[in-house]
């Protein structure tokens, strides 16, 4: 791992895959929302805003719609 920068609490490193790791003074490591935070915060990765989940309710009452007006054509 190579040491990327050093904050007054925290040693940040980056692992050869290109992900980081965060040590505490206390030489314990980092991990979770505390670990993104500090590396937020240092700049080295952006935050993205959760991908919303889809509902499927709207699109099978849409899919039934389809299918009753099609056999009413027929």
């Amino acid at each position: 791992m190579k040491k990327v920068t050093t904050t007054g609490d925290y040693s940040i490193y980056q692992k050869r895959s290109g992900r980081y790791a965060v040590q505490d003074k206390a030489k314990n490591w980092v991990n979770a929302e505390e670990k993104t935070k500090i590396l937020l915060e240092a700049g080295l990765i952006a935050a993205s805003a959760p991908k919303p989940v889809p509902s499927d309710e709207p699109e099978e009452a849409a899919t039934v719609e389809a299918e009753s007006n099609d056999e009413t054509a027929s």
